[in-house]
């Protein structure tokens, strides 16, 4: 008889659907959705211990690519390994992929959507609420030393100094907590796992996987993310626009950490400046309507990558290249986040004992809390402060009431986010 599950472990169906409405709701960006799924699996849940969901968020910190997605990966990881790692990023993009189609598709036929600007003002609401309160949760667990103080410091100012880019932040932070970890240990003594950190899920070994697993794994994920660009380019020619979205998204893919926030500057400017595939007034609808669709803030990469072949379709006709450039350039942009989790984090795991590394992980933590403490402010400057008028006072009121909801109230975030969503609208009717 197989052994039951530990009392906080989901079954696959019930994470199943829970993955599934979690594709639905996860608005607000990076992190906001980070604050969601804290909030979901180690707060109500307790599906996950804390350390290790600030483990995990850690090692997708140091990734390219979307980092919400990825620790979505991660935690379905840990709950059912590889099965539970495809449902919950595959579920985490696939509802926002379909919505942002549709908006895509009404959005070269019917031109902007007015009402669009009014949801977003409430979602910015809601956002800057949520994040408050994952600063408060996350800096009460990882400011345990004086020393994560200081890299939370430090990282904050770097950061809104405008001068220091995020990657060189983050492995700085790394880099320095090895060297604490090698020479200085007491200076931030490794909080270590949760009672639960080492369960795995049933019929699982604990043991990591060994170098064939690792080779079979890369060779597999590496034919899945290139073989779509490939076989575009050998149908269409390689100086097609669906195959040239392909390899520069699935390039992207590699070279851009930080997030969305760092990899949009980088995507807008060879879109619409290089490639022409898109007008910039055109690359500022499609964020829009990637903050205000749920998923990840990235997703707006599919909306160029659908009016590129709207606008190029070659010999193709419009709908069906447009259709193209959407799903390549979402593949491209998140297939590899699958083959970084299922990579790394059998063996991530397995080394959360070792000191060094355990150090180094630690002082990313409280690099982490620098980076949504900034975020913090800058949603607070542009989303609140930069309000006009009684717009300004309504809008701290409805993040005061978001923050509330949530963090004291306890009621569901989903619901929250939703309201604040159609509060915003209301105010931008009413105020104008």
């Amino acid at each position: 008889m197989p052994a039951q599950l530990p009392p906080d472990r989901p079954t696959f169906r019930q994470a199943f659907r829970f993955w599934l409405k979690l594709g639905f709701v996860s608005f607000g960006g990076p992190a906001g959705q980070i604050a969601l799924l804290h909030e979901e699996v180690v707060v109500r849940r307790g599906w996950v211990e804390e350390q290790q969901f600030l483990h995990a968020l850690n090692y997708c910190m140091l990734l390219p690519g979307p980092e919400a997605q990825q620790l979505a990966t991660y935690t379905g990881w840990l709950l059912h390994r590889t099965r539970g790692a495809l449902v919950a990023g595959g579920l985490f993009v696939l509802p926002s992929a379909l919505i942002l189609w549709g908006l895509s598709l009404a959005y070269v036929h019917l031109g902007r959507f007015e009402s669009v600007g009014g949801i977003l003002r409430g979602l910015k609401a809601a956002v800057l609420a949520l994040v408050v309160a994952a600063l408060l949760r996350i800096g009460k667990k990882a400011l345990r030393t004086p020393a994560h103080w200081i890299f939370a410091t430090l990282s904050f100012a770097a950061l809104a100094s405008g001068s220091i880019p995020y990657p060189v932040v983050v492995f700085g932070a790394m880099a320095a907590g090895l060297a604490i970890g090698r020479w200085r240990p007491a200076w931030i003594p490794p909080a270590g796992p949760g009672p639960r950190a080492a369960a795995p899920p049933r019929g699982e070994a604990a043991d990591p996987p060994g170098l064939r697993r690792f080779i079979t794994v890369a060779t597999l994920g590496l034919l899945l993310w290139w073989g779509p660009v490939l076989a575009l380019g050998a149908w269409l020619g390689w100086t097609h626009t669906l195959a040239r979205e392909g390899m520069f998204f699935g390039k992207a893919a590699t070279v851009t950490f930080g997030g969305a926030y760092a990899v949009l500057p980088y995507v807008a400017r060879h879109a619409v400046e290089v490639q022409g595939w898109l007008s910039p007034g055109e690359m500022m609808d499609g964020l829009a309507f990637a903050e205000t669709t749920p998923g990840p803030l990235i997703m707006v990469l599919q909306f160029v990558g659908f009016l590129g072949g709207w606008h190029h379709p070659g010999e193709l006709p419009p709908l069906l290249a447009a259709t193209l450039g959407a799903a390549i350039t979402t593949w491209a942009t998140f297939a590899p986040s699958f083959l970084w989790i299922l990579l790394g984090a059998p063996h991530l795991e397995s080394w959360r004992r070792l000191g060094p590394l355990n150090t180094a992980l630690s002082a990313v933590t409280a690099v982490v809390v620098g980076v949504i403490l900034h975020l913090a402010v800058w949603l607070g400057l542009k989303g609140i402060a930069a309000e006009p008028g009684m717009a300004r006072g309504w809008m701290a009121l409805l993040a005061l009431g978001v923050f509330l909801a949530t963090a004291r109230w306890k009621w569901p975030v989903a619901a929250v986010v939703l309201a604040s969503g159609l509060a915003g609208w209301a105010l931008t009717r009413t105020l104008g």
